[in-house]
Parts: C-alpha cells; structure tokens; sequence
C-alpha cells in the first residue's frame, strides 16, 4: 500500500490523515483517524455533464455500518444494513449544507461524497465527515473553492468550561449547556448547528468567536497538504449568454421584473409567471430553454439584492424586521387527541398533535452511535406535495422532513419535564399544510401550543423565526421572517428557536462562502426581538399548560421499590407481575434498573397496580405502628397478617408487661390488633402488642403469675 500520513493536534487529540490507493478510481479521497473513529470519505465527478438537469447534481451520502460499533446490529431477521438511520441522515445534512456553497452552481458534472464509517469510537464522525470531505475534494481535481473547518464546541454546566469536540458521554449524560457544531472558512461562518438550554445570544456570538480560531488552524493544515499532493483542478466550464437572450431581456423584461417582483404580494408563483413568459418567448427565438431559465433567475436573484440592500425594500412590502401576521390555536380538533396546535405566520401553515404514551411507547435506538437506549420524546415533520401547491406521491419521508423534525425536535427538549416529574413518552408530529417559508421554525411553535393544550408541564414556551440576509458588495440587508422569494434567492437561512430567557437551537445555512460573524450577532438580535413577539401571540391562545392532561391520554403512576425487589414484584418465570396486569387490567408494568416502576392503565386500573406493588414491596421500620391480623395460634405466640404479603409474630412475651404461660384464651384467629415493629431480622418480622398497647393486657383481664 502506498500512502501518505498528515497530522494536526486538533482539540486536545490527533487528527490524522492519510491519503492512499485504496480507493484507485476516485478523484479524491482520505482515511481520517481521531482517538478511536475512523473514516473514509470519497469524492467522485463524473466525466461529462449532464445537460438534462437544472440545478447541481450535488449528492452527499453519509454510510454507517454496523461493523464500525464492533457489534451485530440489526433486526433477529435481517442483519444486513438496511435504510440510513436518522442520525446519518443528519450527518449527510450537515456535510452537503457546508460544501455545497463553495462549488459553482453552473456546474451540471454529477458530484457524489461518500462518508464511509470504518470505526466509532467515543469521537462523533460527523465534525470529521465535513473535514473529510473538505481534504478529498481540495486535494482532487474537482473544482471547488475550499477548504473548509468544522468544529463542535460545548460548555459544561457545573464549570463554564468549553470543550473542543466533547465525546458522545459528555454530550448523552447532560453534562453540557450547549453544544454548537460550525463550519466555515477565511474568518466566516457558512454552517452551524446548535443546542443551547436558553443561552443569551451574546454567549452564542462568543462560541462562533472562539470556533473561528479552531478553522483557521484547519484550513491551513489541509491548505499545506494540497500543496504538496493536490491535484490540478479541472477548468470551469465557459458560459456563454447568447446576444438574443440579452436582447430579449433587455427589450421585454428588464423594466417588467422589478414591479412583478416588488408588486407587495407574498410568494413567488406571480415571478415565475413573468418567467415562464420569458421562457416560451426565448423557446420561440430557438434560445435554450435551460439556459435561459438560469439567466432569468440571475436577473431575479440581481433584483431581490439591489431591492433589499440599496433601497431598502421587500417582495412582499414589509418592513426589514416585520414578522408576517400571526394566528395561535390551541386545541379544538377533536377530544381524541391528546393536544394540538394550529400557528400561522403568513402562508405558513402548521398543524401540530400531541400523543401520550407510558414509558414502553419509548422509541428504542439500535445504531452505531447508540445501542439499545430509549427516546421519551420524539417530534415529526412532514410535508406533502399539497403544502406547496403541487402534486406528487405521498410515501414515508425524505432527508429534508427527517431534518426539519430534528430541528424542531432540539428546539423543544430544554423545556420538556424530566420523566421523574412527567412519566409519559411524548410524540409530536407537524403537519405543513401551507408553506411560504420557515415551516421548521412554524412547527416548533405548533408544538408548544400542542404541549400546553395536552397539559404537559413545560418549563417555558418556545418559539422560532428564520432570518435571511442579502449582500451585494460591502452593504448587506438583514431580513427578519423570509418568505417564498427571500428564502429561494437571499444568501442565508438563519433559523433561531428559543423562549423568553435564551436560546434553545439554531441551524444555518448560506448559499455564499461565509457570514461574518458580526452580521450572525445582528441577526440574533433581531430574531430574539421577532421570537419575543410571536411569545406574545402564543401566550395570548393559552396562558400556561392546562392543568391536567387529556382523559383520552393513559394514566400512569410512578412507585419506588428497592432494586432488590425487583426480582419480588416480576416473579418466578412474570408470575407475580402478570398477575398483577391480569388482577387490576392495567396496560404495562414498566421496571427500570434503578427500582423505579412505571404503571400505565386507564379508569383507576394504575391506581390499584401501585397499591398492590407498594403492599408487596413495603419495607417495615422498627418502631412503625400498624395493626395486624391474627392469622395463626402457637404455643410460643401468634402468627399476624401485616398485609397481603407480609406477616410477623408476636412472641408471647410481648403481649403482657409480665411472664405468660399460656396462649390459651387470650388472641384468637381473624382478630385485628395493634401492633409496634419491635425488630427485624433476615426479614422476619417480630410484632409487639404491648408496646402499641400497654394496657392491652388489663383490658383482656390478665394478670401475672402467683408465686
């Protein structure tokens, strides 16, 4: 094997990259190592371009096997790896958001990255994925205008202290108050990711300062080994605008586009109207039809820049900082439902429903990253062809859904209670049913109504908005709640999710090299002021969280029992658990590690389980008063029914203050008396009557022995 070995001290650990000949016929590639995680990442162009397709033929693919863990995943039935699991989908996100800016958009060569994992350590590969992926294509012959840095930063709750690249423990035990994946080159930000438990926005300002520093060591490394392997780029394809075509334009359109563009209505179907006109009209010049639809976008991009940064206008006539007008509802559907939300803002439209299951409805995770753990809390996005005015097949769901889930997802989970406090395994599922910008950010709000309609007891509400920003030069225009035209042509996506206190996540992308930190600390003013003010609508359709929760939704009481109990209440073979379920009809028994049992049922039935539980597992105390049932007769005392699973003796000599001789007379069998737990022993129980009741013997007319 031939190769070539690179290292950099990166966050504390080795990053190290070697470039070999396993892969012979890519045009790029690198085994990457840091601690224990290895991967591969390829970068292939096809040979010709593909003249078919109007857009970059970017794909990004992000493979996770199952042999990476050093474990056999996977169904009992199929062991072969089957679709990605959403946390790869995610990584794939997150790589394609940060490369894809830096290539030229009039390239039509197919461009395919593929993030092989070889091996998981305790070190996330989605931060090395995005350097992979930046080192393959920058030492290929592909052109493209990298490289790039990718860091996650976190800060520890306890001490303030950052960490570079905080492990998968320190980022799954709650160790950190926020967690900031970011991207970027030459000083700027093209990429970010957040968590944040309600962190101010100058603390976020911070973070993006600090990992700034982290890129630019990265890009220098990879910028020394391009130098002494990097391969000479492949030229850009010449792009000719044919003189018809600017005929055309200039004659029939150029005064006709910014007042169809500026003509104060939302959306874009009344742009491309002028566009589909420019279109036939260059079709009947014998102009080519993709060619042309590239240019008439150039001209509209052009537009909406100059609008908003020389002129100080919108699409839609609102102000730079106007958020669109606002609806709230919470509930009114149906009483099946265990909560819902309805949020509007302009054309976007979201409904959300809320569904509450006991503990075993947590959904199971079984991938590399995670094995055998449970999720409590899940949102879902989905978004059908109808929400856009189009038609398509309506089947599972795509990256784009899976992220904007994610998102709102990450939003939400500052504020919901912890399951000590609220048992319940939460599902929210978001419907775009209209969407002219931010659906993401529109579902987190829907959530929050749903949550608090259902009566889930959430810290604060939370509430989102996207920002964009156009520039054109040294000036720049930043523009608060983006919509149709903003969101297609501006040059970022600033999505903010957070409550009245701070932020609780943030995703960015940009279709330009970078934002200058300095403008994202603009934006994040401006989203706070815009994110408090959609708060006021929301508070305005329900003030708190109702105070109970649906009576559609399964009850569930929580009981504590010793962990050494558990083998008593599940029983020889589920014996005695089982009959508890069939004895009370409640749903599921849940018994965690640490003795805490979760007992879901309907109309009392959880009630009666913990009771029984709470009577077989009951831990008696010396000194404890109860009373006790006769249950036995001996020579030596009585036997005494606690309860239905608990039983002590009463030693003769504890029943009078003096010698007894005999049993005889004095208790019989059903007899209900007072007791006090006088000692415990190997878990026998010894009961004394006299020390509950010192008179007791008097009261039965017994007096001590003659001598």
């Amino acid at each position: 094997m031939q190769k070539q070995t690179f290292e950099l001290d990166f966050g504390g650990k080795t990053l190290t990259a070697e470039f070999n000949d396993l892969t012979a016929h890519t045009n790029g590639s690198v085994m990457l190592r840091y601690g224990e995680t290895v991967i591969l990442v390829t970068a292939v162009m096809s040979a010709r371009e593909n003249h078919g397709v109007n857009y970059f033929p970017l794909s990004v693919e992000f493979e996770e096997k199952f042999y990476a863990a050093g474990a056999i995943l996977g169904s009992r039935f199929q062991r072969r790896e089957g679709r990605p699991s959403d946390e790869a989908v995610l990584s794939a996100r997150v790589v394609d958001r940060t490369i894809r800016p830096l290539f030229d958009h009039h390239l039509r060569n197919e461009i395919q990255v593929v993030v092989t994992v070889l091996a998981v350590g305790e070190d996330d590969p989605d931060v090395l994925g995005v350097i992979g992926a930046s080192l393959a294509l920058s030492m290929s012959d592909i052109p493209w205008s990298g490289p790039v840095g990718a860091i996650r930063i976190g800060r520890r709750k306890a001490t303030g202290e950052l960490v570079v690249n905080p492990t998968y423990t320190e980022r799954t035990e709650g160790l950190l108050d926020v967690e900031m994946l970011a991207c970027g080159k030459d000083g700027s930000i093209n990429m970010i990711e957040t968590a944040a438990n309600e962190l101010p926005e100058s603390e976020i300002t911070t973070l993006l300062e600090k990992a700034v520093g982290y890129h630019q060591a990265l890009e220098a490394f990879q910028k020394e080994i391009v130098a002494k392997i990097g391969k000479t780029k492949r030229p850009l394809p010449v792009r000719e605008i044919p003189d018809g075509l600017l005929t055309l334009y200039a004659n029939s359109f150029a005064d006709r586009l910014p007042k169809t563009i500026f003509s104060q209505r939302a959306g874009k179907d009344h742009i491309y109207e002028l566009k589909k006109e420019f279109l036939t009209a260059a079709k009947e010049l014998e102009l080519h039809e993709t060619v042309a639809g590239d240019f008439f976008e150039e001209k509209i991009d052009e537009e909406l820049h100059r609008g908003a940064v020389e002129e100080g206008v919108r699409a839609d006539g609102r102000g730079m900082d106007a958020v669109r007008e606002l609806y709230a509802q919470a509930g009114g559907i149906s009483p099946v439902l265990h909560g819902s939300g309805i949020f509007y803002r302009g054309g976007t439209r979201i409904f959300t429903a809320l569904t509450l299951g006991g503990p075993e409805a947590a959904q199971m995770i079984d991938t590399i990253e995670s094995q055998d753990t449970k999720k409590r809390f899940m949102h879902h996005y989905n978004f059908p062809p109808f929400s856009v005015g189009e038609t398509g097949r309506i089947v599972g769901f795509n990256r784009r859904m899976i992220g904007h889930g994610a998102l709102a997802e990450k939003a939400l989970t500052p504020v919901i209670p912890k399951q000590i406090a609220f048992p319940y395994t939460i599902r929210l599922v978001s419907e775009t049913l209209s969407s002219n910008g931010s659906s993401s950010m529109g579902s987190v709000c829907a959530s929050t109504l749903a949550l608090m309609d259902g009566g889930v007891p959430i810290t604060r509400p939370v509430a989102g908005i996207a920002s964009g920003v156009m520039i054109r030069g040294e000036k720049y225009a930043l523009l608060t709640d983006i919509q149709g035209p903003e969101d297609e042509f501006g040059d970022m996506d600033f999505k903010v999710a957070g409550t009245t206190k701070g932020v609780t996540a943030i995703q960015m992308d940009v279709k330009v090299s970078g934002i200058p930190i300095s403008i994202l600390a603009e934006a994040l003013e401006k989203a706070r002021a815009a994110r408090l003010h959609i708060l006021d609508t929301m508070v305005g359709a329900i003030a708190a969280p109702r105070a109970t929760i649906s009576p559609r939704a399964p009850e569930i009481v929580v009981v504590k029992i010793l962990p050494e109990q558990i083998g008593l209440v599940i029983g020889s073979g589920g014996k005695t658990i089982n009959s508890i379920k069939d004895d009370t009809g409640v749903e599921e028994i849940t018994i965690e590690e640490d003795g805490t049992v979760f007992i879901t049922g309907k109309n009392g039935s959880a009630g009666l389980a913990a009771e029984r539980i709470g009577a077989l597992t009951k831990v008696y105390e010396i000194g404890e008063r109860v009373t006790a049932t006769i249950t036995r007769l001996t020579t030596f005392g009585a036997f005494a029914k606690l309860d239905a699973f608990n039983e002590g003796l009463i030693h003769i000599s504890e029943i009078a203050p003096f010698r007894l001789e005999t049993m005889n007379g004095i208790l019989k069998e059903g007899e209900v008396v007072p007791v006090v737990v006088s000692k415990i022993e190997e878990g026998k129980i010894g009961l004394s009557i006299k020390k509950a009741n010192p008179d007791f013997a008097k009261e039965r007319g017994l007096t001590p022995p003659t001598k």
